[in-house]
């Protein structure tokens, strides 16, 4: 049987994201999937001076939507791989019997106002008055990447970054869409990894949700990498991180 994997990325970003990890697993002899999110616009200079209006109308359910049709496009349940928002939705697929297996790499809290906080005062005051929202630079530099050095902070922001639906974020808070039944003993095995240094999305807030899953029979994994911004999945050491995601999935579905 041959191994799938489907990588799910997270607000503010496209599916470049995970183009150093996809070449990872590729070696491995995965065939990887990295679809976007819906009318998220290929031409990234477009997506950021003018995001299409259907992005605004973005919600946890739409995306979920979404994922589970190209699912259905696949021969055998693929390995999961989410990071950020992304993260979540490998959970709320889990959870509906979607996948093999799931890794949810620095994801928000699910459900409550502790993913807003942890995303600043700022996203809260405009995700009450816009639908789409913009990072600027400098968020960027102090609380995704601020391990990285300033001329690769640049680099990343200009190559990667995209304005976000804020309905997603509200979707979330309020518990619209994104319902995990904890309890779930049928789950597929889960995998959540957390960065010591992330300011977005922070460790205990993923050691919170590990603790929730265990609540489950269902296998379910924490890995903290200390030292790691919410960057972690493109930042330097991102080998490291790539590679025990690898040797998880191994262990758990035996297809090496």
């Amino acid at each position: 049987m041959s191994r799938q994997a489907l990588f799910i990325h997270g607000t503010w970003l496209t599916p470049l994201i995970w183009s150093r990890f996809r070449r990872r697993f590729e070696a491995c002899g995965y065939s990887c999937s990295a679809p976007a999110w819906p009318s998220l616009d290929t031409d990234l200079a477009r997506q950021r001076s003018q995001p299409p209006r259907a992005v605004t109308r973005l919600g946890v359910a739409a995306l979920l939507a979404h994922y589970e049709e190209h699912l259905r496009t696949f021969a055998h349940p693929p390995l999961l791989i989410g990071h950020d928002l992304g993260g979540l939705l490998v959970q709320l697929l889990l959870d509906r019997g979607m996948g093999s297996a799931g890794i949810a790499i620095a994801p928000p809290a699910q459900g409550g106002l502790e993913g807003l906080r942890d995303s600043g005062p700022w996203l809260l005051r405009r995700t009450l008055c816009q639908g789409v929202l913009h990072m600027s630079p400098q968020h960027f530099v102090r609380n995704m990447a601020q391990t990285l050095t300033p001329e690769r902070q640049a680099a990343a922001y200009a190559r990667h970054i995209v304005p976000a639906p804020a309905r997603v974020f509200f979707d979330n808070a309020l518990g619209i869409g994104s319902r995990i039944d904890f309890s779930n003993a049928n789950r597929p095995p889960l995998l959540l990894i957390a960065a010591g240094a992330d300011r977005t999305v922070r460790a205990s807030t993923v050691a919170a949700a590990y603790r929730r899953h265990r609540g489950s029979t269902a296998v379910t994994t924490f890995k903290h990498f200390r030292g790691y911004s919410h960057w972690l999945i493109a930042e330097p050491g991102w080998e490291t991180i790539a590679d025990y995601c690898i040797e998880w999935a191994q262990d758990q579905l035996g297809r090496f």
